[in-house]
């Protein structure tokens, strides 16, 4: 991939998009691991927090990206994106973290809360770079401060316009069927029958959207019966 073409400039979006919209949850974390310090520590740990936090996304997805060039792990990846594409759009998430009671507890929380809410992050983004590190370092640098100071407004567009999910939930997807026909032992005969390699990414991306809402409607109706 050449830096600043076109296909270079779709995968950082692809990225930046994956981030927020994955990202957004992480961020507030941040704040409730922190709540239950002096306002004096609390920026601090913010801070420091959020350093920890973003220096072992970063190397996770690094090591992620390099890992994806081991041949069948590709698919097995593209494959699990899915699901989280999927997941997106159907589970209701919470934000019930402890909060530290001290500076080094506090941050010790934001980063293993991050690293373990984080995977589904690194695992897309990993996957969107198509092996490119420069586009993984673009990524974090550009999404990273949107995250962590903008996520109560992320998060209200977010509950204000539920069509955000939607589109993360479809970039997920489509990067997810790229990594698949992407894979090194079926790259060739995609290439080669170029309309089933689209046919089969406009399917994973319309299969996970149609059924995520089919599923998304019947939890509503069943709570809708629930509270009749």
């Amino acid at each position: 991939m050449e830096i600043f073409s076109a296909e270079f400039f779709s995968a950082l979006l692809a990225i930046i998009i994956i981030d927020l919209v994955l990202a957004g949850d992480n961020a507030i974390v941040i704040g409730l691991a922190a709540r239950n310090l002096k306002k004096e520590l609390q920026k601090k740990v913010v801070f420091w927090g959020t350093v920890g936090a973003i220096g072992i996304r970063a190397a996770a997805t690094l090591v992620v990206v390099w890992l994806l060039k081991i041949p069948g792990l590709l698919l097995i990846g593209g494959i699990l994106l899915v699901w989280i594409a999927y997941k997106l759009l159907v589970d209701e998430k919470d934000h019930n973290v402890s909060s530290g009671d001290n500076f080094w507890a506090a941050i010790r929380t934001i980063i293993i809360a991050d690293a373990l809410m984080g995977l589904d992050n690194v695992l897309a983004v990993a996957g969107a770079a198509h092996g490119n590190f420069l586009l993984v370092i673009l990524g974090l640098i550009i999404s990273v401060p949107i995250v962590v100071w903008g996520s109560t407004l992320i998060l209200k567009w977010v509950d204000r316009f539920p069509i955000i999910i939607t589109i993360g939930a479809a970039v997920l997807a489509w990067t997810a069927s790229k990594m698949i026909v992407d894979e090194p032992f079926l790259k060739g005969f995609f290439e080669e029958n170029p309309l089933l390699k689209y046919g089969l990414m406009i399917i994973i991306v319309g299969g996970v959207l149609l059924l995520g809402k089919m599923k998304k409607q019947k939890h509503q109706s069943e709570e809708t019966k629930e509270s009749a």
